[in-house]
């Protein structure tokens, strides 16, 4: 792929991780992790985390800031995911994908809600407390993980099916020549 190529695909990440969490959506189905498995996998480590800091500090500025803990847990959390990722990159496989975009999911849903227990006010600071807070995030973790898999499917899918096509064209356009 070329570098134009590769910006313009960039960009779109950017736009559509923005798009994703201003918009009114579900709640917690937004594109950014797959948009951090995606871009570590085709594009690198360096890539991904700027893609995720711009996409996360932008939508933060709109959508408003919080405790600073809690947001380095949810960044940190699209940072595993980009390290997760860089497994997809080495093994690119469909179950692979799959099973990268379900660790991912588990990672953030893990992380980001260990820190609203012990960072927020919303729950006791106690072992029933942490498990108050899991349980009433699970809502939350079937929606992200729902959106996960669907738009980690849909950048993948495309993606892999638009090469194979311009390479195909590609072949065929060679071989009239």
């Amino acid at each position: 792929m070329s570098k134009k190529s590769s910006l313009i695909v960039l960009f779109f990440l950017i736009l559509i991780g923005i798009l994703g969490r201003v918009f009114p959506h579900i709640p917690n189905v937004t594109p950014v992790t797959a948009i951090a498995l995606f871009a570590v996998t085709y594009f690198g480590f360096r890539y991904s985390f700027v893609i995720l800091l711009l996409t996360m500090v932008i939508t933060d500025f709109f959508i408003g800031f919080y405790q600073w803990q809690i947001i380095l847990a949810v960044y940190g959390s699209f940072i595993l995911a980009g390290i997760v990722g860089l497994f997809i990159r080495r093994h690119k496989t469909t179950i692979v994908i799959f099973s990268g975009t379900l660790v991912a999911s588990v990672v953030f849903f893990l992380v980001t809600n260990f820190a609203v227990w012990q960072f927020g006010n919303m729950y006791v600071h106690s072992w029933p407390g942490l498990v108050e807070c899991y349980t009433m995030a699970l809502p939350f973790f079937r929606n992200s993980l729902i959106g996960d898999l669907f738009y980690t499917g849909a950048f993948f899918g495309l993606f892999e099916s638009a090469q194979y096509f311009i390479l195909r064209q590609a072949k065929t356009v060679a071989v009239k020549y």
